[in-house]
């Protein structure tokens, strides 16, 4: 049976890349409208509820418009925006941490965050299993291609060669937060500092963890060992226990679906850095939708992903 899924927002970096992902499946036929019509609240209205599956790749208002015109309770919704990630009624997308029979049977899904989901990844489990203070201000440092900032940055960065390092997000309120707080259960907004370097895709979030002066946190080896168990058989997320001198991003690298976890630790046990490493473009969004849509769809979670 093959089910219809229209992309709202299909031009985007995000509904490219989703398409991409879906071409030549027959499960699925893709419905994008032309310039003209996705314009057209009325040809939208009729997408929206033609459809089996909706995946919204929008600003967030519009976002919450295209819910507000479906008016049917077959249509299901994946949402790639920044509106319903931490919204009543709508299951977090990410099956990894809030299981995936929640995923297949939600009639609303909200896609996460690029630097939401490394960190997530990374914090949620160990927390949620008391090995590491809900109540600790924690920081987060994060690097990500310039793909992630949508049409606007990747023309920014094409036409300004020499740009190596930009930092942003310094008024402290970033968009991604309030879900990564939500979502790892912490009663203090971590600190969060984003930037972007001159490669077009991937990303590495980084969560520092000074042991020593931390109450009530697990060893490095436990915390390790934790995520390990978490993870254990996920085709999508591996922990890594290997040791590195560095991690590098590769400018030009392919479409990648996966995420690397590791644990870093000093030699007396007092400092580790968690790390996640991932495509911004592929867990950290298309890929993620794909997984969360053969999931709805009632198909191996894998099918069309980079992996």
């Amino acid at each position: 049976m093959t089910r219809a899924v229209f992309i709202d927002g299909a031009a985007g970096t995000t509904g490219l890349e989703i398409a991409d992902r879906l071409a030549g499946r027959s499960e699925f036929s893709v419905v994008m409208l032309d310039e003209e019509r996705r314009k057209d609240d009325a040809a939208r209205a009729e997408a929206l509820n033609d459809a089996d599956f909706v995946i919204l790749c929008l600003p967030d208002e519009a976002a919450r418009q295209a819910v507000a015109m479906i008016d049917n309770e077959r249509t299901r919704v994946i949402d790639a925006s920044t509106a319903h990630r931490t919204a009543k009624g709508w299951i977090y997308g990410f099956p990894e941490v809030v299981g995936a029979r929640e995923v297949a049977n939600a009639r609303r899904v909200s896609n996460p965050g690029c630097y939401s989901t490394g960190f997530i990844a990374l914090l949620a489990p160990l927390v949620s299993a008391g090995l590491l203070p809900a109540d600790w201000p924690y920081t987060c440092n994060a690097v990500s291609g310039y793909s992630g900032g949508g049409k606007s940055l990747i023309a920014r960065f094409e036409a300004e060669p020499d740009i190596a390092w930009r930092g942003y997000g310094l008024a402290m309120g970033h968009k991604h937060v309030p879900e990564m707080q939500a979502r790892c259960g912490l009663t203090r907004a971590p600190l969060f500092a984003p930037a972007v370097v001159p490669a077009y895709r991937g990303m590495v979030v980084e969560v520092p963890l000074p042991l020593g002066a931390m109450h009530g946190s697990a060893s490095a080896d436990v915390l390790l060992a934790s995520l390990q168990q978490t993870y254990l058989g996920s085709p999508v997320v591996k922990v890594r226990d290997e040791h590195y001198d560095e991690l590098l991003l590769i400018d030009g690298c392919e479409p990648h679906d996966g995420m690397d976890l590791h644990v870093f630790a000093s030699a007396d046990g007092s400092q580790a850095r968690l790390v996640a490493r991932l495509d911004n473009l592929g867990k950290g969004a298309s890929g993620a939708a794909v997984q969360n849509l053969n999931l709805m769809a009632g198909l191996a979670e894998t099918a069309g992903l980079k992996l």
